[in-house]
């Protein structure tokens, strides 16, 4: 099996398109989806659909959460909460309870998916560094766990000590544990700003983080007509 692992969408449909492409390319034969598919950007309902059509294994993220709940937006960055407001109201009462119903963990074959972490899902924690990254193992029952949220790809290897840092190839070692950031499809935020994603061959055993041009023009412009957050378009061509 391969998998294309796919997270922080973000309503992003020109990003999405150009991976699902890719991935095929790649003969990819299964999806995953580590959350947050909808926020940010112009097209959450079309987003939606494809993940849906898919029939992947999918967790919910923090934007998928709050989307889908009416919950107050205080703790949330005004930018955020504006998209947020906007995004619930362009979602039918069937796509808000898909994202509502949602799992926070998933597990996926021989792997497990979450959006944030492992320890406390539901708080949205950031993993950066190995210190967070030691919590999350101490919760990890596979040998991989893929992870989304930051929108940078960082991958952390337990042995008998924590490695970590970019990556571009992993080859799985036995008696290894991993936990894997799968970057953002549509708003990277490592300074790259192609689309990204990983495919995860359980044949030959390696993690591979994709990168993806896109015509994010196209995306910007639908930002704007959309009359959402001007800085939202200008930060897609900068990966940040």
């Amino acid at each position: 099996m391969k998998f294309a692992l796919l997270g922080d969408i973000h309503s992003n449909l020109e990003a999405l398109q150009a991976v699902l492409k890719d991935a095929a390319e790649q003969g990819v034969t299964d999806y995953a989806c580590m959350g947050d598919i909808v926020g940010y950007n112009s097209n959450p309902r079309e987003c939606l659909e494809i993940i849906r059509n898919l029939k992947c294994r999918c967790v919910r993220g923090n934007h998928d959460h709050y989307c889908s709940h009416d919950e107050n937006l205080a703790g949330f960055h005004p930018l955020a909460a504006d998209v947020v407001d906007w995004t619930r109201k362009q979602l039918s009462d069937d796509e808000l309870e898909f994202l509502r119903t949602r799992k926070l963990i998933e597990p996926v074959e021989s792997f497990t998916i979450v959006h944030s972490t492992l320890d406390t899902p539901e708080m949205w924690g950031y993993v950066f560094d190995k210190f967070e990254a030691e919590a999350n193992f101490n919760y990890q029952t596979t040998s991989i766990c893929f992870y989304g949220h930051t929108h940078v790809p960082l991958a952390f290897e337990k042995t008998d000590i924590i490695r970590c840092g970019m990556y571009t190839k992993i080859r799985v070692g036995l008696g290894k544990k991993y936990f894997i950031n799968v970057g953002s499809v549509g708003q990277p935020r490592d300074g790259d700003p192609r689309a990204a994603y990983v495919i995860y061959n359980m044949v030959d055993n390696t993690v591979e983080l994709r990168r993806v041009p896109y015509d994010f023009t196209i995306t910007q412009e639908k930002i704007r007509a959309a009359g959402l957050p001007a800085r939202l378009a200008s930060r897609l061509a900068q990966g940040r």
